[in-house]
């Protein structure tokens, strides 16, 4: 069966771009290497938000199928690859999902096919791990026989404004000819398209987009470390510094950085850098001031409960919003960890309540859940505000009867310690 699009991988990215495409007409299929996802998805259940079980349904009915069977591949036009890059235990960029993807394309590339990562990773990953599996595989040469494009996925979720067709897609080729296919695919769906200069130029465009923040945020959040020392209240500062119209971009501190992106695209950016012999320095002092931040909340949280309890052994403390985002069911790589660990080091107990995690764990530990936010505040000693969901209405946090520390600068109360 011939088909516009296989998605290589229906999480987070992939299953918004197939439904991006699914919406333009394009015959979509997905393949994944989880039976539960592919499961799921046939019976019309989306794991990822921002993608609805009624968008599912309706992507199944335009034709869209799941699959774990690579056979999937030898009828496709056009192959992306959306698998996950992360860390490994040391802290290097791991690139075996990428580097298993393109084997399995490797086996069934054909002829004309156009093949495009959208993976994030560092400059020289098309080129140099990407094109050697295919080619080694197939016997065809990117350029000539296929084409070999790479195009940073822009997925911002819970985003309600910004999607995978609004939202400026950069797009690069191995060649000039493999760039203009990859312009004519997305072109098909997306309705601004930015062309780089080359694959590598992409690639860093993307990890430089991310780095940004990672470099912003460590910069108000060590701010804010100096404007608690100092007596400053951090929060009226931003306030007036986000009035200025130009020259400034409003950053907000927090309890550290959570998600896929933030905190290990700048890590790819630094491995690269120092495996060329470039010391990254600005990313060094940002990496150092973001990994003390869960520490500095568990200090704070650990002075209020020996303020109002004399010690902190055997109190309770509350964590509110343990995703890694505002109203975002994601946990992945969220700060909550490293402050439910510090606070369970020094004998207290952790309880949490979030509407969007179902279970959140710290070192294979599951923590308690709380579903009645009045009650879990009327039975905490503390409450730390870590993630600002909806729900957390300030007049709520602010009638609290337990301490509060608010790491996010949104409650208000004679009980609220700001961070």
């Amino acid at each position: 069966m011939t088909v516009d699009l296989v998605v290589m991988g229906l999480g987070h990215v992939g299953l918004p771009l197939a439904r991006a495409a699914v919406s333009a007409g394009l015959a979509t299929a997905g393949y994944d290497v989880s039976g539960t996802v592919v499961s799921g998805l046939a019976e019309g259940r989306s794991h990822v938000g921002g993608v609805c079980d009624s968008e599912v349904a309706a992507m199944l009915d335009a034709g869209f199928r799941a699959t774990a069977d690579p056979a999937v591949l030898d009828g496709a036009q056009t192959v992306v690859i959306c698998v996950p890059t992360g860390l490994t235990p040391e802290g290097l960029p791991d690139l075996s999902a990428v580097q298993d993807a393109s084997r399995v394309v490797a086996a069934r590339l054909r002829t004309g096919m156009l093949v495009v990562l959208e993976s994030t990773s560092y400059p020289g990953t098309t080129e140099d791990v990407v094109r050697p599996l295919l080619e080694h595989g197939s016997g065809l040469r990117a350029g000539e026989d296929f084409h070999l494009a790479y195009s940073p996925q822009r997925i911002d979720p819970g985003n309600e404004i910004w999607d995978v067709r609004n939202t400026p897609k950069v797009v690069s080729g191995c060649t000039a000819l493999c760039a203009k296919y990859a312009t004519a695919f997305y072109g098909r769906f997306v309705d601004h398209l930015v062309l780089a200069r080359g694959t590598r130029e992409a690639e860093m465009a993307k990890l430089l987009e991310n780095t940004y923040r990672y470099v912003n945020i460590a910069l108000v959040d060590e701010v804010a470390l100096f404007c608690h020392q100092a007596g400053i209240d951090v929060w009226d500062v931003l306030h007036c510094a986000a009035s200025k119209p130009f020259g400034f971009a409003p950053f907000s501190p927090g309890p550290g950085v959570g998600g896929h992106c933030i905190p290990v695209d700048p890590r790819y950016l630094a491995a690269r850098a120092e495996s060329q012999g470039f010391p990254f320095r600005m990313l060094a002092a940002a990496h150092e001031v973001l990994t003390h931040m869960p520490r500095h909340v568990v200090d704070r949280a650990l002075s209020l409960l020996t303020e109002n309890r004399g010690r902190p052994e055997g109190a309770r403390a509350l964590l509110l919003g343990v995703t890694y985002k505002a109203d975002v069911a994601d946990v992945r790589e969220s700060p909550a960890r490293p402050v439910a660990a510090g606070l369970l080091a020094t004998g207290v107990d952790v309880f949490y309540h979030d509407p969007y995690a179902a279970d959140f764990s710290v070192d294979d530990r599951s923590l308690p859940r709380a579903t009645d936010l009045r009650e879990a505040l009327g039975e905490a000693d503390v409450a730390i505000l870590l993630q600002h969901h909806a729900c957390y209405a300030r007049e709520t946090l602010g009638r609290a009867r337990c301490a509060v520390l608010d790491t996010r600068g949104k409650a208000a109360g004679s009980r609220v310690t700001l961070l």
